[in-house]
């Protein structure tokens, strides 16, 4: 019997691992907490076996995060027993480590789904508190997982972790290859360009949307997709519309269902991820999981030099680095519609390269690796 206990309900990890071992029968027990304040006050329990699920419950709090992240320890107040128990932050980990002290779980395992310096602020006292849970987790947990290199080696560095660790794995975002439709080999003909996130300033969506009122007013024929949401949402719609976008751009909000997002990346013709550049964001650390969406689907993505392998991208899977700039994505994004043959090879190579990043296959490895069988 597994738990599993993130916070965000988007795909991911989490998600992954949930799916990976529903499919193969285990008992599995997911306890998700929310992430932002977009996400309610709900946190959500639930339980499978044998392939399906048993129940679920909703617990509210008064609440909304970030106030909600001390209240998720406490929910459900008695932890279920479990063999191991993967926790998807320091705090989710803790609350592992004291369900193994009273015998609830049997060993537990701290899968980080990122790395930010100072993550609330330099030298704060919720920034000091955070860093020591962290530490803990990555000393006292049976294993460690990280989704990069550089989130590894920052988050040792941090902590002066050593060899004061535990074994340490990289599991890189994956994506179900065999569920994901694809863009058809003429998805170029839609002209449509997708934009897939959190929508907060270090997506850069706000440039994005001045790219496209470039592509516009120069005659191009493109429209775009945003999926998401975040605290900017109503801004960037007000924004889209005083840029004369409102005939261009469709804001689909929060999707529910991520299978609703990957038809639509696969109606799609060209993806977009503009990080904003800048010194802290965690992106620099990260293995984004919309990037890996994006490839799934088989689409061009235009993406600035922010993530750890956005270089392996450009030179392997037909993405193409761009400036964090209006003019510059304009003209990578009517470029990148202007040759259905080259668009057809940067469709190739997305969909050969992605293929090494099968969740059946890492999943499939790391419980390997980590003796925990799913049966």
């Amino acid at each position: 019997m597994y738990a599993i206990v993130a916070n965000g309900f988007a795909d991911g990890p989490a998600e992954a691992l949930r799916d990976y071992l529903v499919a193969r029968d285990a008992e599995v027990v997911t306890i998700f907490h929310p992430l932002t304040p977009e996400h309610g006050k709900r946190h959500v329990v639930t339980r499978y076996r044998n392939g399906r699920r048993l129940d679920e419950r909703s617990i509210g709090l008064p609440v909304r995060p970030p106030l909600s992240f001390a209240f998720d320890p406490l929910v459900p107040l008695l932890p279920p027993r479990v063999d191991t128990w993967f926790g998807f932050n320091p705090l989710a980990c803790a609350r592992g480590l004291l369900a193994h002290r009273l015998g609830r779980a049997r060993s537990v395992v701290l899968w980080s789904v990122d790395f930010v310096p100072d993550r609330f602020g330099a030298s704060t006292i919720p920034t000091k508190i955070y860093d020591r849970l962290d530490r803990l987790c990555c000393i006292r947990a049976d294993a460690r997982i990280e989704l990069s290199e550089a989130a590894r080696d920052a988050r040792n560095l941090r902590h002066a972790l050593g060899e004061a660790t535990a074994p340490t794995y990289v599991v890189p975002m994956g994506a179900w290859l065999e569920r994901v439709p694809k863009s058809p080999s003429d998805g170029f003909i839609g002209r449509r360009v997708v934009f897939l996130g959190h929508l907060v300033p270090r997506q850069g969506m706000d440039v994005l949307l001045d790219a496209l009122a470039i592509v516009k007013n120069s005659g191009g024929d493109v429209s775009a997709d945003v999926i998401g949401t975040g605290p900017l949402e109503q801004h960037l719609r007000q924004r889209s519309a005083g840029l004369g976008l409102d005939e261009t751009v469709r804001f689909h909000g929060f999707v529910t269902d991520h299978r609703d997002v990957e038809r639509l990346l696969a109606e799609s013709a060209i993806a977009v991820a503009p990080y904003r550049p800048g010194e802290g964001t965690f992106t620099s650390y990260a293995d984004p999981g919309k990037l890996k969406a994006y490839l799934a689907a088989g689409l061009p993505v235009l993406l600035t030099d922010v993530p750890p392998n956005a270089q392996a991208l450009a030179q392997e899977a037909g993405a193409e680095l761009v400036a964090y700039d209006p003019q510059a994505i304009a003209t990578a994004i009517m470029e990148g519609l202007s040759s259905p043959q080259r668009w057809r090879e940067r469709r190739g190579a997305a969909l050969a390269y992605v293929t090494r990043f099968d969740w059946e296959v890492l999943l499939a490895d790391l419980l390997e690796k980590l003796q925990l069988p799913a049966r």
